[in-house]
């Protein structure tokens, strides 16, 4: 039997630390989306602080089956209101910390699966 490594048509989060993460081996220092259909943007809320439902309203515009969103450094959950206009587009939602985020992103688009990752960087 012959191995292969895994060849990854998707964009890969390749590594992530105390304020930055990387995506196919370069560094942002931003919050960022990465999605599995090429989406690689900077997303415009650098605290958990400055999060409001606009940002998760701009979420659901993304054709997508999941949005992993990570709350940065510890586990945090925004008001679920907020969640409305993804939920009205049966657009799963998933919160974790960022690491987490990152590692579960990875494990779903090497499925092929539609998915968002949202994340902050603090």
């Amino acid at each position: 039997m012959k191995f292969q490594p895994d060849k990854s048509d998707t964009l890969t989060l390749t590594g992530h630390g105390s304020g930055w993460l990387a995506v196919d081996q370069v560094q942002f220092t931003s919050s960022m989306l990465v999605g599995s259909n090429g989406l690689l943007q900077a997303w415009n809320c650098p605290r958990f602080e400055d999060l409001t439902a606009e940002h998760f309203a701009l979420l659901a515009e993304q054709p997508v089956e999941v949005v992993i969103f990570g709350s940065g450094a510890k586990l945090r959950f925004v008001p679920p209101a907020w969640l409305a206009p993804l939920t009205a587009k049966r657009i799963g939602v998933e919160t974790m910390g960022t690491p987490a985020a990152c590692r579960t992103y990875n494990v779903l688009s090497q499925e092929g699966r539609p998915v968002l990752a949202a994340l902050l960087v603090e």
